[in-house]
């Protein structure tokens, strides 16, 4: 009696089941399948936009024909440099920018830690869709809104004669753009700050306590240096989103309010010389370049 081969009716069989059995059991394999697609696409489309982007910048226009010629050359760099037009540009962006990371952390954190150390739970929940309500509306819609709020016959001029003061002339200024930025996006500071208060031991507070330090000394030398990071993360939004738009300065700032991007677009779409607005863009690519590397060393990218 000739012996029957016993097969196991839930094991692969052919091709496909050897190919399967073999990415089960090498998990490097397994994430190099997962990750190759998005990677290309990282690769082809974001890197090689921004390495098109920086050879560019070293191209000019033909000033008589106003076409694009390949001719090497750094003068839209030397333009960015010698112009105080567009140093000033720079810095304005790069300062309100950097007015709004630090206005979103010194309202994010009093309220992330009320919402995660104090509030009740159907509090917290409450506090946590107020968050993020304001982003399920379009980013015109609150822009507009606050246009009508800070404008000369706004809300907060008719709340400020009720109570008997002057009107205030903030619409269409830097001090409007700033305070639009700093509401648009107050959400990307809250939630790592929430997130990063919420991982704290409760036991290490108790314990600072315990040892007679005050509540500024438990802050200071406790709290706060566990969750810089997530300060640091969200500031990563709130700095680099402010760094790049061009759109609230365009509906909210006044004549003297130009962001980088509006440079860019205007080149770009009205004069038509796309090597200067490269040059230009290359310059909020180089401050997050930085920006992120100080980040890394604060470990803003483990509280992301």
């Amino acid at each position: 009696m000739e012996a029957s081969t016993i097969t196991d009716p839930g094991a692969p069989s052919g091709l496909r089941g050897r190919v399967s059995a073999a990415v089960f059991r090498r998990a490097w394999l397994r994430a190099t399948l997962l990750l190759t697609a998005p990677g290309a696409w990282f690769v082809l489309i974001y890197l090689a936009s921004l390495v098109i982007l920086f050879l560019s910048a070293f191209w000019t226009v033909n000033s008589f024909t106003g076409n694009l010629e390949h001719t090497w050359t750094l003068q839209n760099f030397k333009t960015l440099i010698d112009d105080p037009t567009y140093r000033t540009i720079a810095l304005r962006t790069i300062g309100i920018a950097a007015a709004v990371t630090v206005t979103d952390a010194l309202i994010a954190f009093p309220f992330a830690y009320f919402a995660a150390r104090l509030a009740r739970r159907r509090l917290r929940s409450a506090l946590f869709v107020a968050v993020l309500l304001p982003l399920w509306s379009s980013y015109l819609v609150r822009v507009y809104a606050w246009r009508l709020i800070l404008d000369k016959n706004g809300f907060l001029n008719w709340a400020l004669n009720l109570v008997g003061l002057p009107n205030q002339h903030i619409a269409f200024t830097n001090t409007a753009m700033w305070i639009v930025f700093s509401y648009i996006w107050l959400p990307f500071m809250v939630l790592p700050i929430w997130a990063a208060i919420e991982r704290v031991p409760d036991s290490l507070l108790e314990a600072s306590s315990d040892l007679g330090a005050r509540g500024f000394t438990t802050f200071r030398r406790v709290l706060l240096p566990i969750v810089l990071p997530g300060v640091v993360a969200g500031s990563i939004f709130t700095f680099s989103l402010t760094l790049g738009d061009f759109i609230t300065p365009t509906l909210v700032g006044g004549a003297g309010s130009d962001f980088i991007g509006n440079v860019v677009y205007s080149n770009v779409g009205v004069a038509n010389n796309v090597p200067f607005a490269a040059a230009f863009a290359t310059v909020p690519v180089i401050v997050m370049g930085i920006y992120l590397l100080i980040a890394r060393r604060l470990g803003a990218f483990e509280a992301l």
